[in-house]
């Protein structure tokens, strides 16, 4: 009687998973009627007929990130690298990729690689670092039109390593240094040469200024000279001026003409005083005592003809 029920159990289960299909929100199924393809089954509920109907394939429809694995490509400055990354997909129609290709995963992943292979051939090492982002979009565009047939699609390729082999790294490493150590140098020359231009210029300023301060001393000495000599003239002049007025005055030319006796006189007893070889007679110096009565003989003259004159 166990033996009875537990078969019954089994059929009725084996019957039911036959006859009943529940497709996931994330997923598409095919179903094939007789070894035919009979639809697409949403998600939801579904009744197959058992022993005629069967889900033949269980389509992902969610986006799918692919590991494509590590190969070496050779660059084209003849470099060998190890290159691998990162494939992302979509199944977009369900029945291609049932019937149109047995695995588009490897699929997808041997296009890439191969791709992969072409891309970084036409390119040197330096270049595989710096053009990465245009390396992604033609390998994208190559396998999106390869895969079209099998009704997926690629929706982005992202190259996750590229690993030269430790010699070219060694080498690279020193390359980058001695890189560094001229850019050290030229910086240092620059700045040596810099220094220079600043002291040179620094220098001109100087000079500039100094030749600036030594021509505005002298626009000043020439300002201060010219001042004077016009101060000079003025004060000059005015005596001048005034000398005429008294020699124009009555009894001024005989004054002028005593007082030039007078220098003449007292001029001509400092050179005796001071001579040791007497070239004329000592009574000459009592000359001035001679003059000096003419000149108060004229004086009393000119009076006497003003007073007769009133």
């Amino acid at each position: 009687m166990w033996t009875t029920l537990l078969t019954l159990v089994v059929l009725l289960y084996f019957i039911f998973t036959r006859l009943f299909i529940i497709v996931e929100m994330r997923e598409e199924v095919i179903q094939e009627r007789l070894g035919k393809y009979k639809k697409t089954l949403k998600p939801g509920f579904h009744f197959m007929i058992p022993f005629v109907d069967r889900a033949a394939y269980n389509q992902e429809m969610r986006e799918q990130v692919i590991d494509v694995p590590s190969q070496t490509c050779i660059t084209k400055d003849n470099i060998e690298v190890a290159v691998d990354g990162l494939v992302y997909i979509k199944v977009m129609d369900s029945y291609k990729a049932s019937y149109g290709i047995s695995n588009y995963k490897a699929a997808a992943v041997n296009l890439a690689q191969t791709t992969m292979r072409s891309e970084v051939g036409k390119l040197t090492l330096d270049d595989t670092f710096s053009e990465r982002d245009k390396m992604n979009e033609n390998i994208v565009k190559e396998i999106d039109k390869a895969a079209d047939p099998w009704g997926v699609k690629v929706l982005r390729y992202e190259i996750r390593n590229i690993s030269p082999s430790k010699e070219i790294v060694d080498t690279m490493e020193k390359q980058m240094e001695a890189e560094r150590e001229k850019r050290a140098d030229i910086t240092n020359s620059e700045g040596h040469r810099q220094a220079r231009i600043n002291e040179s210029q620094g220098e001109q300023q100087s000079q500039v200024l100094i030749s600036e301060a030594q021509r505005q001393r002298r626009i000043n000495e020439a300002k201060g000279r010219a001042k004077e000599i016009e101060l000079v003239a003025t004060s000059t002049a005015k005596g001048i001026r005034r000398v005429a007025e008294a020699i124009s005055r009555p009894g001024g030319d005989m004054a002028v003409k005593t007082k030039l006796v007078e220098q003449y006189i007292d001029e001509f007893g400092n050179i005796l005083k001071h001579s040791n070889i007497s070239v004329l007679p000592t009574e000459t110096a009592n000359l001035k005592t001679f003059f000096e009565g003419v000149g108060k003989i004229s004086s009393h003259t000119a009076t006497d003809k003003t007073k007769g004159g009133d």
